[in-house]
């Protein structure tokens, strides 16, 4: 049964959202990894994972069902000149979650998403 498999709401509405998810998996894609709260680690992973998948097909379709999320062209371009062959033996699991503690401010717990 899939009860209960829908998003996380992240307490932002949908185009807060989708953007702040965007900018944490840009910064991912950039960086390699990004310390943000568990939920939104957990929330961003699912969108990287769809992305990095589209990235090792790396034919036009999948250009744009990536342009469609990240409109960034340079990362575009750098994500499909690195991925396919950074993860070619791989068929999933492309990103790694790592609990890091709890934030100082408001004890959220706080996790390092970053790609394995």
């Amino acid at each position: 049964m899939r009860h209960r498999l829908g998003n996380r709401k992240l307490s932002k509405p949908t185009d807060q959202r989708l953007a702040l998810l965007r900018s944490i998996v840009r910064s991912l894609f950039i960086n390699g990894k990004v310390e943000v709260t568990l939920t939104r680690a957990k929330e961003a992973k699912k969108m990287a994972e769809r992305l990095i998948a589209f990235t090792k097909k790396n034919d036009l379709n999948a250009r744009r069902k990536v342009a469609k999320v990240l409109p960034d062209r340079q990362v575009i371009t750098q994500i499909f000149k690195t991925f396919p062959e950074r993860f070619e033996g791989r068929a999933g699991g492309f990103t790694r979650i790592t609990k890091t503690g709890t934030r100082v401010g408001d004890a959220a717990p706080m996790a390092l998403l970053e790609l394995v």
